[in-house]
């Protein structure tokens, strides 16, 4: 178990002033980050596992109660597959992303937009946070264009442009966009948006205060250790080195892509443990990696 989450599982048993320091700790994290708007891409074990469905749908919540905006984008490969085969259509994959042609994207926009969406705010409203579902249809909040591989891959789409403006209105009256990443293009074709793709563009748009990928890996790993902190020229150098491989350099590359894009930071944690995402947000040291421009050894970056 991650260190500092078996911490902070301790100070819940340990005597009140234990409490209190966690509690003194996240106080100007909070005031930071309030009124800040922070975009969430919500992925992997943290959207199967009962405990931690609960234990996220509580840490967003929070979040928003403290007055951080909070805008959530999450996948559902795995629901789109199950609904498929219950209809009788094979899924197909080609380099990882599913190949989508007219029957599979009725699948695609039933499963996400319909299901997957509703479990998640239903979740939310059930731990006391005011969710609303939204679709990239919804309000032209998505508009896409067929991906570089639309020949083999067929409805795949990627992100053209991003609406922010029935995003905005939502954060102003409190509630937590869930959104569903469907797209679409001025024909009226209707496209599957990778998450990860669109919560980038949604954050680059929303010039979001932090993107935050909730997944299954701890973070960015050198050795034995995870990186608590990682800027673009180290990025480049594990990269080249073969120290940062296979399917997390698209992953590395995507974030500091939203970066340059105007997100303030980005941030890489491991959804399988409770509680990861307030543990990241508001201790000094956090739990996953964070992504910055530049490193300054002088001013050492906290969350």
């Amino acid at each position: 178990m991650n260190p500092l989450c078996s911490e902070f599982a301790s100070a819940r048993k340990a005597p009140e002033a234990a409490i209190g320091q966690v509690l003194i700790e996240a106080l100007p994290y909070i005031r930071k980050f309030e009124g800040k708007t922070f975009v969430i891409k919500y992925g992997g074990s943290a959207m199967k596992d009962e405990v931690l469905k609960n234990s996220f749908a509580q840490n967003v919540t929070l979040l928003r109660k403290v007055g951080i905006n909070v805008v959530l984008v999450h996948g559902g490969g795995d629901a789109i597959t199950r609904t498929a085969r219950k209809l009788g259509l094979v899924s197909q994959f080609v380099h990882g992303k599913r190949v989508t042609d007219r029957e599979m994207i009725d699948v695609v926009q039933m499963t996400l937009a319909g299901k997957v969406n509703q479990d998640i705010v239903r979740l939310l409203s059930e731990h006391g946070g005011k969710a609303v579902g939204v679709t990239g249809l919804d309000a032209d909040t998505i508009q896409a264009v067929p991906g570089p591989n639309a020949e083999t891959l067929g409805l795949v789409g990627d992100v053209e442009a991003i609406n922010t403006g029935y995003i905005d209105l939502l954060c102003r009256a409190g509630l937590i966009p869930v959104i569903a990443p469907i797209g679409y293009d001025h024909k009226g074709n209707i496209y599957n948006i990778n998450a990860d793709d669109a919560a980038s563009s949604i954050a680059i748009a929303l010039k979001a205060e932090k993107l935050i990928y909730v997944s299954d890996v701890e973070g960015i790993q050198v050795g034995e250790r995870i990186l608590k902190t990682i800027c673009k020229s180290e990025a480049a150098d594990f990269i080249e080195q073969g120290i940062i491989s296979g399917g997390m350099i698209p992953k590395v590359l995507s974030a500091f892509k939203t970066l340059d894009g105007g997100a303030g930071k980005i941030h890489l944690i491991d959804g399988k443990f409770t509680h990861s995402l307030l543990l990241e947000i508001f201790t000094h040291e956090g739990v996953g990696t964070q992504f910055i421009a530049e490193q300054d050894n002088d001013q050492p970056e906290n969350r």
